[in-house]
C-alpha cells in the first residue's frame, strides 16, 4: 500500500483534518485517561500529516527522543508493513521531534526554541503535535497564547493531548470533560479514548468540519491502538 491510498483510506479522513488546517490556527485535542494510548492517536495524525506533504514538529514531554522516534516507526509499520525504506525515510525528514522533561518544560521556552527553528530556517512546521501538556486553570491564555503564536509562524493546526480523570465530573456543554471543560470553545475537534467492556473507541466529541456527527465513536484496535477502517 503507498501513501496516497493509505491517505484515501485513513479513518481521520471524516475529520475534516484538511479543513481544520485550511481553518487556520486550528487547535484539536485528543483526550484519555492516563495510559489509554493518547500517543498513539497523536502519532497516527502526524503520520496522516506527513503523507500529505506537511512538516510536522512533535513535541514529546516526558518523553525521550528516542521512544517518540520508535512511536512513530512502530505504527507506520503497523499501518504498512510492505512501504518502501525510501518513502519511510522522506516522511521522517518531514518530521522533527523536540523533547523537554516534564519538570522544565515552559511556554517562554518551547516558544523561543520554536522561533529560532523556524527563524534560522532549520525547520518550518506546518502541524505541531504537543504531547504531555499539563492543562491547568491558566490554559486559557496559554491556548490563546498558542494560536497567537501559530499565525504568527504559519503554522496551520496544533493537536494537543489532556489526561482527565473519572473522579472529576465537570464537562463542557458540547461534551468535553476537565480539565478542558472550561476551554472546550477553544478546539475546532476534541477525540476521547472511551474503553467499554473489550471494545476500544475513539469518541469523536467535537468537530467543527467532520463527515460525521459528533458523538460517533471510530473503533480502536485494543491491541495495537490502530484506528480501524470501516
Amino acid at each position: 500500500m503507498d501513501t496516497q491510498e493509505l491517505i484515501r483510506t485513513n479513518p481521520l479522513r471524516v475529520l475534516g483534518i484538511d479543513k481544520i488546517e485550511a481553518s487556520g490556527r486550528g487547535l484539536g485535542l485528543v483526550m484519555a485517561r492516563a495510559g489509554l494510548g493518547k500517543t498513539a492517536i497523536l502519532v497516527q495524525i502526524a503520520l496522516d500529516a506527513m503523507m500529505r506533504g506537511q512538516n510536522v514538529l512533535h513535541v514529546a514531554i516526558g518523553e525521550s527522543l528516542d521512544k517518540t522516534r520508535e512511536r512513530y516507526d512502530d505504527i507506520l509499520a503497523m499501518m504498512a508493513a510492505d512501504l518502501p525504506d525510501e518513502t519511510r525515510t522522506a516522511l521522517a525528514r518531514q518530521r522533527m521531534i523536540m523533547t523537554f522533561k516534564e519538570n522544565v518544560f515552559s511556554r517562554a521556552i518551547f516558544e523561543e526554541r520554536l522561533t529560532d527553528m523556524i527563524q534560522q530556517n532549520v525547520f518550518q512546521p506546518h502541524c505541531l503535535i504537543i504531547d504531555g501538556y499539563d492543562f491547568s486553570d491558566e490554559s486559557r491564555p496559554a491556548m490563546e497564547e498558542l494560536k497567537q503564536l501559530m499565525a504568527t509562524l504559519q503554522i496551520s493546526v496544533a493537536w494537543l493531548s489532556a489526561v482527565c480523570h473519572r473522579e472529576d465530573p465537570r464537562i463542557s456543554s458540547d461534551g468535553i470533560p476537565a480539565p478542558c471543560h472550561a476551554i472546550a470553545d477553544l478546539f475546532e475537534a476534541a477525540l476521547l479514548i472511551n474503553p467499554a467492556d473489550n471494545v476500544m473507541n475513539l469518541d469523536i466529541i467535537k468537530c467543527s468540519f467532520c463527515q460525521v456527527t459528533p458523538g460517533t465513536a471510530l473503533r480502536l484496535d485494543p491491541s495495537t491502538m490502530l484506528i480501524q477502517r470501516s
